[in-house]
């Protein structure tokens, strides 16, 4: 009987023994170094045990990695009990790799689970993806040591220490610190600094404190983080998990774990003896020695590369090459440098063209603190007349009325010219008379147009600082800006005067159908200007050119059939019929007739255009005369009749240039057919 007594005591004792031996290894560990824990911990990813020192190493520097380390048993607690606590002391290491800036950083990790296979590296640690962050469904708490800014978490600096449960959205953090026993006092920690950094966290109570500080520092009296958490309201499993993650993105560095101790209880924690951790491998940027092949090589390629620059330096230069003399210098300030002319046009692209002729091609382009232009490029001789030519083109870019195209500058360059112009987002007036551009113009707008021209042209004879004779009014030199406003443009055949000056008589220049008949015997004067722009007002109230040998003879000259249509009583006959009989008869009849007048042969029978402006604008009344009238309806004689076929114009003087010379080449834009 006393046998079974003592053998039933052994019994429960040895049963005393298991269970004590049980509850131990489900209160705590610790390794220094885990040469011998490869059988206690559960390791994906890029995490691996390194042999023989048993460093614990999460990451290497390879991109978009994660890795994690986790002990395999789980730890249960008894959620009605509420009393759950821990404590954990470990040392870890954030190493850069040589020549980078650093990746992401670590975790100490609290989990229901060790399953991280949906989880994505960068920036979410290993932890989490785009649809779980957030989402309490995690039930995950992690320590974040992070070494990176993501103003996705509202992360408060690249080195920091943070709480999260359930999200990277930290519900604590704080710059990396650490309290200081013996001088009172925070001292910062860099994290990424390749140096071992010790880390506790303790939870006892739903206070969860979180200290660090540097290697062979004595544990600080006051936490960095401190926050109450009840850890039992976010894994209501009643079992944990504990572990580290760390990922890389496009950011990489090593992320080492050297010793760990974990204890139920924060009294029963077992500290790490730091003679025992493993050392930190600290990588080094690889030198190799250059051989000479590689040397000569690298020597060549230096070499093909100067070559290259240097082709590419001489064809730039070529490229944007200019004509520069000393005379100029006085114009500098007119003067564009072809390379902004080539960049503002994009090359010239064919997209931009605006026109082209036989004068050569207008292209659209910008320049900043400019604004919108128009580049028109022609050929040139450099030793005829240059000089004189720019001369008068800068004078040009002097004139200053609101209906003229303002002439901004020149450029030259081999055999080019080429004259900047304010760009008229309108175009030509004939495209809307000839080519029926849409919107059509009504005849207000076309009376505007004629008023704006006449208005410009006074100005050129009576109110610049030298008398200006255009020489070539036509409707393809009107230009209409955003507002359909008339602009006087291309000077190409104008010619300046002082006042007072006798006019000696030049070949004839102008195009057929405008020129007075007597440009070939007594020269150019306002009056030719005036006859031009007599025959313009037909052109713009008929719709038709002034001569067009496409048509019978009897009407083929336009100044001839308006006034035939007045001497039968029907002027209101020639008026454009595009204008649906939407006009008014008045001031219509009113230009005709100052049409006819204006193209009087008999030069000293036609008006000035001081007195033109008076008559358009009804200020006085237009002076008695009939169809019948002499020089009334008289076209102009036929000089070149071979020329009407090809609609040219008659060629400038070729003579060399002297003071009173017309300029001989176009400067600004033509976008119709290029007469």
């Amino acid at each position: 009987m006393a046998t079974e007594k003592l053998h039933l005591i052994l019994l429960i004792f040895f049963n005393h023994l298991i269970c004590l031996y049980s509850q131990q290894g489900e209160a705590g560990f610790f390794y220094n170094g885990f040469g011998q824990a490869q059988a206690d911990l559960h390791l994906d990813g890029a995490a691996r045990i390194l042999s023989p020192d048993g460093l614990l190493q999460l990451t290497n520097a390879s991109t978009q990695q994660m890795g994690h380390a986790f002990f395999k048993k789980p730890f249960k607690f008894d959620s009605s009990e509420n009393k759950l606590s821990f404590s954990t002391h470990f040392v870890c290491a954030l190493v850069p790799k040589p020549g980078a800036d650093g990746g992401h950083g670590i975790a100490f990790v609290v989990s229901s689970t060790i399953d991280f296979t949906q989880a994505d590296p960068t920036q979410y640690l290993g932890l989490f993806n785009i649809s779980t962050n957030g989402s309490p469904s995690s039930q995950l708490l992690a320590i974040e040591l992070d070494t990176v800014e993501s103003a996705e978490f509202d992360d408060i600096d690249k080195n920091h220490v943070g709480i999260d449960i359930n999200s990277m959205n930290s519900v604590e953090s704080a710059s990396a610190s650490y309290f200081s026993n013996a001088e009172g006092k925070n001292h910062s920690i860099k994290l990424l600094s390749g140096y071992p950094l010790q880390v506790w966290v303790d939870y006892e109570g739903s206070l969860l404190n979180v200290t660090v500080a540097p290697l062979r520092i004595q544990k600080p009296n006051h936490p960095l983080l401190s926050r109450s958490i009840n850890l039992t309201e976010i894994f209501p499993g009643q079992r944990l998990f504990f572990g580290f993650s760390a990922a890389t993105g496009s950011l990489v560095s090593y992320q080492y774990i050297l010793g760990w101790s974990f204890s139920r209880s924060r009294m029963l924690l077992q500290g790490l003896d730091f003679s025992k951790i493993p050392q930190i491998p600290h990588p080094r940027a690889r030198k190799e020695e250059a051989s000479p092949l590689l040397i000569t090589l690298l020597l060549l390629l230096v070499l093909i590369m100067l070559a290259v620059l240097g082709g590419i330096y001489l064809y730039r230069k070529k490229k944007y090459a200019e004509i520069r003399e000393a005379w100029e210098k006085e114009y500098g300030p007119h003067r564009f440098s072809y390379k902004s002319l080539y960049k503002a046009t994009k090359g010239f692209d064919n997209d931009g063209r605006l026109g082209k002729g036989g004068f050569g091609e207008v292209n659209r382009g910008t320049l900043p603190h400019v604004g919108d232009i128009a580049v028109k490029r022609v050929c040139h001789d450099a030793k005829q007349g240059m000089k004189q030519f720019v001369a008068e083109v800068v004078t040009m870019g002097s004139l200053k009325h609101r209906n003229l195209v303002p002439l901004l500058g020149y450029c030259r360059r081999k055999g080019e010219l080429l004259l900047v112009s304010e760009y008229m987002s309108n175009g030509s007036l004939d495209q809307y008379l000839f080519q029926r551009k849409t919107p059509a113009l009504s005849w207000p707008q076309r009376l505007v147009i004629l008023k704006d021209i006449a208005s410009a042209l006074n100005y050129l004879h009576t109110g610049a600082n030298q008398v200006v004779l255009h020489r070539d009014i036509k409707a393809s030199n009107i230009m209409l800006d955003s507002d359909f406003n008339g602009r006087l443009g291309d000077f190409g055949m104008a010619r300046f005067e002082d006042y007072g000056d006798s006019l000696p008589a030049t070949a004839a220049v102008g195009t057929m159908g405008y020129m007075a008949p007597e440009l070939t015997t007594m020269g150019t004067s306002t009056r030719t200007d005036v006859y031009a722009f007599g025959a313009f007002m037909l052109e713009v109230t008929c719709g038709r050119r002034p001569l067009d040998p496409k048509i019978p003879a009897e009407t083929r000259h336009l100044i001839k059939w308006v006034c035939d249509c007045w001497r039968r009583d029907s002027i209101v006959d020639a008026i454009d019929t595009g204008l649906g009989g939407d006009y008014s008869e008045e001031e219509t009849e009113m230009v005709l007739k100052l049409g006819l007048l204006c193209t009087n042969v008999v030069a000293e029978s036609r008006p000035t255009m001081e007195q033109v402006i008076q008559y358009i604008n009804q200020n006085l009344p237009l002076p008695s005369f009939s169809p019948d009238s002499p020089g009334i309806g008289v076209p102009t004689p036929v000089l070149l009749e071979s020329l009407f076929n090809s609609r040219s114009s008659l060629a400038p003087s070729t003579s060399p240039p002297s003071p009173h010379n017309s300029m001989f080449v176009t400067h600004t834009i033509t976008y119709g057919d290029g007469r």
